[in-house]
């Protein structure tokens, strides 16, 4: 996968992901327009289908709610890749089938625009600079529910 990079800090929380005001909403699309509202206004416009955040530590942490995924997913996020994430969060995500990659080490080495690509299978995200670092692979189980689109939709093909 290869897309652009949207970088962001420490203690990205879910209301910043999406702002609780829009929890009247459950769509992706109407979502979505309102994704990193919460520091970045212009968010759903720049970001791009398969594009990536990138992030600190603690990503996804506050509030349980999926909304905050499903708005990822709605704006055509590949995957938050982030030094580490709530794990309430992390499991949301993966229900909602948003990937995410714990890489330490990919603060330092992606600046917000930069290019990257990620190679699931070697547990790798390059930078247009050619540094690389590794991530946590996925457990195969894990890849098939994101392949299917989320939890749900793995269920209903596991039939």
């Amino acid at each position: 996968m290869k897309g652009t990079a949207w970088k962001f800090g420490n203690d990205i929380d879910t209301d910043i992901i999406l702002p609780g005001r829009y929890l009247i909403y459950t769509d992706e699309e109407r979502l979505s327009e309102h994704c990193m509202e919460g520091l970045d206004a212009d968010f759903n416009e720049k970001c791009k289908k398969g594009d990536f955040i990138v992030a600190g530590t603690n990503f996804g942490c506050g509030s349980s709610r999926e909304h905050a995924p499903i708005a990822l997913k709605g704006v055509g996020v590949a995957a938050v890749i982030a030094e580490s994430f709530a794990r309430i969060f992390y499991r949301n995500a993966t229900n909602v089938g948003v990937p995410l990659l714990e890489a330490p080490g990919i603060t330092k080495l992606v600046e917000d625009g930069d290019e990257i690509e990620v190679d699931m299978e070697k547990g790798c995200i390059t930078s247009s600079n050619g540094e690389s670092v590794t991530f946590k692979k996925l457990p195969p189980f894990m890849l098939e529910i994101l392949e299917q689109g989320g939890l749900i939709e793995y269920l209903k093909n596991k039939r």
